[in-house]
Order: C-alpha cells, then structure tokens, then sequence
C-alpha cells in the first residue's frame, strides 16, 4: 500500500512530464491535477500535449474556476524560473501555429529530446502521429469518439460514488481498454510505432502521452514512457535529480493522504479527492 512521503509537499524533481490534462472539458480532474502541482516542484516542465481541449470547448463551452486554477499554476510556475516546454497535440493544435516561440515565459515546440541526469536521450512528442485513429475516415472518427464519452460519463459518476464510500478513484476506461482485444492490440501497435521511431533516430527512449494509456517499461531495448493523462488516469512521468524514471500515479497519492489524514484526526473526507 502506498504510505504517504512526508516530505511531499516539499519534493523537488528534475523533470515532470504532462500531459492530456484536457482543461475545458467536463471529465479534466482538475483538483487532482492541482494538488499534483502544488506538492511537486521541478527544473523543467513538459506540457506534451491535449492540455487544453479545444475540441471540447468548441462542442461546449466550459471553464470552472479549477481548471482557471490549473492555468494559472502553470503560468506561476513558468515565471517562478522553472523551464516550461509545450508541446501542442491534436486537441490544442491551434498552438502550432506558435511553434519554435515563446508565449508568457513558455517555450512552444514540436518535439524535443531531453537528457536525463543518467545521460539517457528521450524524444518528447504527443504521440499522435502513432496513432492510426487519427488517419480513418470521419465516421470512423465519431464512433470511436462517442464510445469513449460515454465511458467517460460512467467514470466520472462512478467515481462520485466511490468518493462519498472513501474508495480511492478508479478508471473504468482504462480497465476497459485493458480488457477488450481490439483496444489492447492498438494500443500496443502504438507503443511499438513509438519505440520504432526512437530506434530510427538512435535515441534510448521516447515519452508521449495521447492515448491515455500510462506506461513505463522496456520495449525492444528502448524506454518507452506514457506520462499517461488528466482525464483517466490521473498520471504523471517524473525524474528524480538521479535521473531515476518514475510514474506518478496520484490517485492513489491521493488516497493515502487522506486516509492518513483520517487515521491521524479521526474524520473522514470524502471530497478531498473531488475532480
């Protein structure tokens, strides 16, 4: 069982990686993501891409205090001195216009290749190019996309009931996309076409987010890294000043905090973990 550090609110990493925080849509867990980023500090902070939902906001406008919250942190800790590169994905795309600039202390890129406190080169991009998804027909498109809503929607509600029973957060998508055979196939297929890209390029590993699906481990000798999302998983990728990898899962981070808050004062908090 995960025991909370008590050093968290303190911890300072090399690098954080995030990415499909998806700010603008209904599903963003934006308290967590908060939490996540007032408790963790780091030298250089990826945004790789999805972190504001332009699709969803064109479908509906929506912008909660929370996730106004979210930007502002990320804009605080861009003027704090701490290096911030974002790399744009399909749902933010519109920021590839500004690539190869910088917009409020924040630099906007492609991709880039990060060296770690261990030497390893890592490519950092989004991930979609892996994605044949994103190459079908429109139709194709919808389909998969009002399946995956509606996942969405029994999660988020879901978990509002888990919330209020004290049962940590829990992601019935990702179960779900572990368990059917076509989702698990292509989700693997992206994984390799990653790998493959790195290995054409020489590089020790690669990190990428996209298909929300949070990842680290070796694939045919390369580190394969999926800082995972915002929506689902409520994951992030991190270096520690050793250059050591880990994945962040903060649910259950979470969890633990308030499970031991409760254990140390004798209440429960059933929103301390509210989305």
């Amino acid at each position: 069982m995960f025991k909370p550090d008590p050093d968290l609110n303190k911890k300072q990493l090399n690098t954080i990686w995030l990415s499909d925080t998806h700010l603008g849509s209904k599903d963003c867990k934006a308290q967590f993501l908060l939490d996540f980023l007032n408790r963790n500090h780091c030298d250089t902070l990826y945004l790789v891409g999805d972190i504001i939902d332009l699709w969803a906001m064109k479908r509906h406008f929506l912008w909660p205090d929370s996730h106004q919250q979210v930007l502002d942190k990320l804009l605080e800790i861009a003027r704090s001195g701490t290096r911030v590169i974002y790399i744009p994905g399909n749902h933010d795309d519109l920021a590839n216009k500004l690539a190869d600039h910088h917009l409020l202390n924040i630099e906007i890129i492609d991709e880039h290749i990060h060296t770690t406190a261990m030497g390893k080169k890592l490519l950092i991009v989004h991930g979609d190019q892996f994605d044949p998804a994103v190459r079908c027909s429109n139709i194709y498109q919808q389909f998969g996309t009002i399946s995956y809503r509606f996942l969405l929607f029994l999660n988020r509600w879901g978990n509002l009931l888990r919330r209020w029973t004290n049962r940590p957060y829990w992601s019935l998508a990702y179960y779900l996309k572990n368990r059917v055979k076509n989702a698990r196939a292509a989700i693997l297929a992206f994984e390799q076409a990653a790998v493959d890209a790195c290995k054409s390029r020489g590089l020790d590993g690669i990190v990428c987010g996209h298909i929300h699906q949070p990842e680290l481990r070796q694939i045919d000798g390369i580190d394969y890294c999926n800082d995972g999302d915002w929506v689902e998983s409520c994951t992030a990728l991190v270096e520690h000043q050793d250059g050591r990898l880990e994945l962040m899962h903060w649910g259950d981070v979470q969890h633990a905090l308030k499970s031991d808050r409760a254990a140390n004062d004798g209440h429960n908090y059933p929103g301390l973990d509210a989305a």
